[in-house]
């Protein structure tokens, strides 16, 4: 299984960086092959503009649609958000490392979203959702919350945390196509101890040996 894992944190030493890492190791010892986007690492641009595309469509007016449906049909992308579509386009599997931050993600997360997940190459003429581009391919959303657990339940301090993730889930990723897994969440790492975040490490650890047996998650349209 081709697998890619997209990595938005800026500290490398962090629980993100450790989960990270982990999942790395433990699926290339399975035997699946792993291409990695560490966004930060990698001095990614988050920022949509003409530098996306290397044609240009509409000189005189920025319609990034308009630019991204030619330079799908004319092959101009930029060579960084080509590389980027490729790995999608690759990967079985595709996971995003990432802290929740303001009930989202990372502004560079979201970007690279905005630049890579183009009109006419990731979606669009009809293929969306059940007909979507990527359908075939998964989704998994490994995250950390500031918070505690019981903040993130309906009656909790912030509200259901799978009401949180659902634009990610249903707007990004099932919107391109991909069957979406139940994401991993580990809850306030930043007050657990190094004993409870090696045991968090060695059940992600364990859940992706057996990944591949995994069922998609229903996430629906409400």
């Amino acid at each position: 299984m081709n697998v890619l894992i997209v990595f938005a944190h800026p500290e490398p030493k962090s629980f993100n960086g450790a989960l990270f890492q982990t999942a790395i190791q433990t699926l290339r010892a399975t035997g699946h092959t792993v291409v990695t986007s560490d966004l930060y690492r990698m001095g990614f641009d988050p920022v949509s503009s003409r530098r996306n595309f290397s044609t240009v469509k509409d000189p005189d007016y920025l319609k990034l649609q308009t630019e991204e449906m030619h330079a799908s049909e004319v092959g101009g992308f930029s060579p960084e958000v080509e590389a980027e579509i490729e790995k999608i386009e690759a990967a079985d599997l595709m996971i995003w490392q990432f802290p929740l931050w303001w009930f989202g993600l990372p502004g560079i997360l979201k970007g690279w979203v905005d630049r890579v997940f183009a009109m006419g190459r990731t979606y669009g003429m009809g293929h969306i959702y059940e007909t979507g581009v990527f359908r075939g391919k998964r989704a998994l959303l490994s995250l950390t919350t500031g918070g505690p657990q019981e903040s993130y339940t309906a009656d909790g301090f912030n509200g259901d945390l799978q009401a949180v993730l659902r634009p990610i889930h249903r707007g990004m990723l099932e919107f391109t196509g991909f069957e979406v897994l139940a994401p991993q969440i580990h809850y306030g790492p930043v007050r657990a101890d190094a004993a409870q975040r090696e045991a968090w490490l060695a059940a992600w650890a364990q859940r992706l040996r057996a990944i591949e047996k995994e069922q998609p998650m229903a996430v629906g349209r409400y």
